[in-house]
C-alpha cells in the first residue's frame, strides 16, 4: 500500500519532468532548424532524389562550407597523388567523388592554344554519375580572347558529338588571365554568347592586377561584366579588406553577389614534388584539408543556395548544346 502511494504520488512529478523534457528536446530541434541570415542554404533534398524539396535553414553559428551543395573543378592535372588512406577517382570513374556529394564537376576545356587532355574523360564520367557539367576555358593574355572562346565552343560541341552525350546542357566558365584586361573579358563574353546563346561564367584570380583593372572600367564595361554570373576563388582571409567573398567582392566593383565560391586550391611545390593544399578558415566558415573520405587533393567549390536553387542555376545559365 506505501508502494503505490508513493508511486502515485510521484506521477506529477514524472509527468512534469517527462513534459519539461519534451519541451527542451522540441526547443532545441527549432534551434537546429531555425531561419539565419546566412547567405548558404542548404536543402537535404536534390533533384531525381525526392519530390518534395525538404529545405534546412541553418542557424549562423553552423559552418557553410561543410553543408553548402559542392562543386569540382578539374584539370588534366588531376586527380592529384594520394596524400592519406581513403578514396580515390580517376577520369574514367568519379562514384568517389558522387559518394562524397560533389553535385556537379567542371573540367577544363585549354589554355591558350592547348586543349586539356582529360576533358573528354571527365566530362564522360560525370554524365554517368548524373552530376551536373560544366567546362571551363583558360583565358591566355596576347591571344585573340575571341578565337580562344571559338576554340572552346567548337571543342565542347566535338565532344559532345563524339561521346554521344546525353545532358542536354553544360555550364560554361572564362578563367581569366591575371593580366587580362577588361576589354579582353568582354570580347570573350561577346563571342560566346554570339555561339551559344549563353553569357560563360566568369573565374577571376584573386589579383592586384585584375582587380585594378575591373575596379577602374568603365560603367558600361562593368555593366556588362556583371551580366555575367561571378565564381569568386577565395582561399585566405590574410588579405587585409579581402577576408571575406563579400569583400573582396567590393574590391572589383561589379558583383554584388557570387554563385560559386572556389575555397579551397591546390598548388604544385616543385621543391617538395607534393601538391599543396590552400584551404578558407575563417570565423564561422571552416574548411578541412580534404573533400570528405577523399585521399588526395581537390579543388573543391560551394554554391551560394541550395540544392534546388543549384540546379535551376545550372538550367537558366548553361547552354543547351
Amino acid at each position: 500500500m506505501l508502494h503505490i502511494i508513493s508511486m502515485k504520488a510521484m506521477e506529477p512529478i514524472v509527468s512534469r519532468f517527462t513534459i519539461n523534457a519534451f519541451f527542451s528536446f522540441l526547443f532545441f530541434v527549432l534551434c537546429l532548424s531555425g531561419c539565419t541570415n546566412t547567405q548558404v542554404e542548404v536543402t537535404e533534398a536534390s533533384r531525381g532524389l525526392s519530390p518534395a524539396t525538404q529545405k534546412r535553414n541553418l542557424n549562423a553559428r553552423y559552418n557553410p562550407l561543410s553543408i553548402a551543395p559542392h562543386i569540382i573543378n578539374v584539370s588534366e592535372y588531376d586527380p592529384k597523388e594520394r596524400q592519406r588512406s581513403g578514396a580515390y577517382y580517376t577520369p574514367n570513374d568519379l562514384t568517389a567523388l558522387r559518394r562524397n556529394g560533389a553535385l556537379g564537376l567542371i573540367a577544363r576545356c585549354g589554355k591558350g592554344k592547348h586543349y586539356d587532355k582529360k576533358c573528354a574523360s571527365f566530362l564522360a564520367a560525370a554524365e554517368r554519375q548524373r552530376m551536373l557539367l560544366g567546362s571551363y576555358y583558360f583565358v591566355v593574355k596576347g591571344i585573340d580572347p575571341v578565337w580562344q572562346a571559338d576554340r572552346f565552343v567548337s571543342r565542347i560541341q566535338s565532344i559532345k558529338s563524339s561521346l554521344k552525350l546525353r545532358t542536354p546542357e553544360i555550364l560554361l566558365v572564362g578563367d581569366f588571365d591575371s593580366r587580362s584586361s577588361a576589354t579582353d573579358i568582354i570580347r570573350f563574353i561577346n563571342r560566346i554568347e554570339i555561339r551559344t546563346g549563353q553569357r560563360p561564367m566568369i573565374y577571376l584570380e584573386n589579383s592586384d592586377h585584375l582587380r585594378k583593372v575591373l575596379s577602374s572600367a568603365t560603367s558600361q564595361q562593368k555593366r556588362r561584366i556583371a551580366q555575367c554570373s561571378y565564381w569568386i576563388a577565395l582561399y585566405s582571409s590574410k588579405r587585409s579588406g579581402m577576408e571575406t567573398p563579400e569583400r573582396l567582392m567590393r574590391e572589383y566593383g561589379i558583383w554584388n553577389q557570387w554563385s560559386l565560391w572556389q575555397y579551397s586550391g591546390v598548388y604544385w611545390d616543385k621543391r617538395r614534388s607534393k601538391s599543396v593544399i590552400h584551404n578558407y578558415n575563417y570565423g564561422r566558415y571552416q574548411s578541412s584539408s580534404y573533400f570528405g573520405n577523399m585521399s588526395c587533393p581537390l579543388e573543391r567549390n560551394i554554391f551560394n543556395g541550395t540544392v534546388e536553387q543549384l540546379y535551376g542555376f545550372w538550367d537558366k545559365n548553361s547552354w543547351k548544346w
